[in-house]
């Protein structure tokens, strides 16, 4: 059976816009649960459909209903994402535990939800009381207030985020292989016959400390035969130009 994934619940959103562009971050983030409650300008919207972009897939299969309750009726574990504090007691988390928790959750079989409120006032209390937990994300104390669009990035991210194995940082490569050492060292033994020609090395005492800085930026640069052969090119093009001038 396919993980199952968190459902996106708006609340009355205001404009067709954000919708669309709340769509357009779910799909980016491989979700397509959207659940619309009660939409001020009705459904569907074809302002929407035009932020959406090409999340379609999202905008054609959302569902619209006329209060909360019957959009998160079949959900076994809600979280309510709110900007201001709250004077009631739940659980509060940072978008990065709340993906964690929501991951787990789906991992065991639970129907998740996340809950999104109107753009002027977000959700009121009666409507996060129906939550299991409340979302809030750290950011400027003097300045809050997120697009409906920006908060549902944020949070979707990552959740996707939480379960995405790209590693950190990784080498990118153009297709040709690695130089071999016998290549790395022929190039080098070409560029210190001609920083010798050119009389690059002013005291002779200097040379083996100098030649060894040098070397060393080249062998510590995983060159490909591909970069080893430019080089090559370059040096030789220079000591040409300078015979020129000779």
């Amino acid at each position: 059976m396919d993980e199952l994934k968190p459902a996106i619940v708006l609340v009355e959103p205001q404009l067709g816009e954000n919708v669309g562009s709340a769509a357009r971050a779910m799909l980016n983030c491989g979700l397509t649960d959207l659940r619309l409650v009660s939409p001020r300008d009705g459904w569907p919207n074809p302002r929407a459909q035009a932020m959406a972009s090409g999340a379609r897939e999202v905008i054609d299969g959302a569902r619209v209903f006329e209060t909360l309750t019957e959009a998160v009726a079949d959900l076994q574990w809600i979280i309510a994402t709110t900007g201001r504090r709250r004077d009631m007691v739940k659980d509060e988390l940072t978008p990065v535990a709340a993906a964690n928790e929501i991951r787990t959750r789906c991992a065991a079989g639970e129907r998740c939800g996340l809950l999104f409120g109107r753009e002027r006032i977000g959700l009121t209390n009666e409507e996060v009381v129906m939550s299991d937990a409340i979302l809030q994300v750290p950011l400027n104390p003097a300045f809050r207030s997120l697009n409906l669009g920006q908060a549902v990035l944020l949070v979707v991210y990552e959740w996707f985020r939480a379960g995405d194995q790209t590693p950190a940082r990784q080498q990118l490569d153009d297709g040709h292989p690695r130089a071999t050492t016998g290549e790395v060292m022929a190039y080098l033994d070409h560029l210190e016959e001609a920083l010798d020609a050119s009389g690059y090395f002013k005291a002779e005492e200097m040379r083996p400390s100098s030649l060894q800085v040098i070397r060393n930026i080249f062998t510590r640069a995983e060159l490909t035969d591909r970069e080893v052969r430019t080089l090559h090119g370059i040096v030789t093009a220079l000591v040409g130009r300078r015979r020129d001038q000779l």
